[in-house]
């Protein structure tokens, strides 16, 4: 007999007492449901009682998202901004595009630690992943005379084998990530200080705009898109100008930053893997019960090992538009920017437990960080407060995110 179509699993995503069921994702609780049973269940007669499937009606399901709480956090920050920074820019494109830049860069690191927090793991070594790849592409570059696009090609492969390195420890020998990528942090950091200033005499790096100007692949993480619709739409009057200055008539905005773009193109495509896929069913299951997972051929370690490579690679893209922007690289760059990401996730919704969470929550808690960081700036507030601000949110998003789970799923 077939489960109810409104069914989903009460509890656990991955169940061993029927090792013949088939799950696929599903996107209303960020987990797993149940699609098919075993011979047996489909025979036998479902109760209404029913302690691992029950039926829940279309609002019940929309409150038991993961996101739910993020959602009511953006819209409260909105309201909260409209109502204390009224007429101060921030909602007019130029400010819209400063907020959206500060958010695209938490959401693109965001995704990588959000995947990785629900397969069961930490990576606290982000932020000094951004550091060692964007001055592994300023030396590569500037002192070893590598063309850019090397550069970014070899930066990139070194921090995805850094990312493998630390996935690699936590499987084989057991060790809380916590811990290896804590050596991981103080190691990048380490060598993103000393090489240069072994090798150059200073921890900053700077005139790489030159060198990447006629560079193919620069573009794909310096550049802007949609210049000449900016310009379209400024000779049109439809947005504003620079009224004087060097800049006198060109458009307040020049573009969408690729930034921007990658920050869309990761959150699109981390859903789709996450909510479409057999490996997204894979990376709930390791973060939900890694055993259970096991002994239903999951092949835990590799999921495991692979959500490190990727959030790696987040980490380098945000290094790659960073330093391709200013046109330089510095040792200090991405400082804390680990429990940034973290944070981002935590306020989407995602458990610290891991196998359960949604890619949209973390994006959701990237746009909250960024228009909170810019709307201090734009309400007058002293920027100084904006950690106390972050501290009240995420302890007010976890606060909230654990009862509405509790309440919708029974727990105590």
């Amino acid at each position: 007999m077939h489960s109810p179509p409104e069914a989903v699993v009460a509890h656990s995503p991955l169940s061993l007492d029927h090792p013949r069921e088939k799950l696929r994702p599903s996107d209303r609780r960020g987990g797993w449901e149940e699609t098919e049973l075993s011979v047996q269940d489909r025979e036998a007669p479902v109760s209404r009682d029913h302690e691992r499937v029950r039926a829940i009606s279309s609002l019940r399901k929309s409150m038991i998202r993961p996101e739910l709480g993020a959602i009511c956090g953006t819209i409260a920050v909105f309201a909260f901004f409209l109502i204390a920074a009224p007429g101060s820019g921030m909602f007019t494109l130029q400010g819209v595009m400063n907020w959206g830049t500060e958010s695209a860069q938490f959401a693109i690191i965001a995704v990588g630690a959000c995947l990785l927090m629900i397969a069961g793991e930490f990576d606290l070594s982000i932020g000094s992943m951004i550091g060692f790849s964007g001055m592994a592409i300023a030396l590569l570059s500037a002192q070893f005379g590598l063309p850019m696009w090397a550069a970014i090609v070899v930066a990139f492969a070194l921090a995805m084998v850094v990312g493998a390195m630390n996935g690699f420890l936590v499987v084989r020998t057991g060790l809380p990530s916590f811990i290896v990528t804590l050596a991981s942090l103080f190691i990048l950091r380490g060598l993103a200080t000393f090489i240069p200033i072994s090798i150059n005499g200073s921890t900053i790096i700077s005139g790489l705009k030159a060198s990447s100007q006629s560079d193919w692949l620069a573009p794909a993480f310096g550049g802007e898109v949609l210049s000449g619709l900016f310009t379209w739409l400024a000779r049109h009057g439809i947005i504003d100008t620079f009224k004087a200055g060097s800049k006198a008539g060109q458009p307040v905005v020049d573009g969408i930053p690729m930034l921007m773009v990658w920050a869309v193109v990761l959150v699109i495509a981390a859903h789709i893997v996450l909510t479409r896929t057999t490996f997204g069913n894979w990376i709930f299951a390791s973060g939900g019960d890694a055993n259970a997972a096991r002994n239903v051929g999951v092949p835990v370690n590799r999921v495991k090992i692979l959500m490190f490579v990727l959030t790696a690679f987040c980490a380098a893209v945000f290094a790659a538009c960073q330093v391709l922007h200013f046109g330089s690289a510095a040792a200090d760059r991405g400082l804390l920017k680990e429990f940034e990401a973290i944070i981002s996730v935590v306020i989407g919704g995602t458990l610290l437990t891991g196998g359960y969470g949604t890619v949209a929550g973390a994006a959701l808690g990237a746009i909250i960080f960024g228009v909170v960081q810019q709307g201090l700036f734009f309400a007058g507030v002293d920027s100084s407060l904006f950690q106390v601000c972050l501290g009240i949110i995420l302890l007010a998003a976890v606060i909230l995110n654990t009862y509405i789970r509790r309440l919708i799923t029974g727990e105590r």
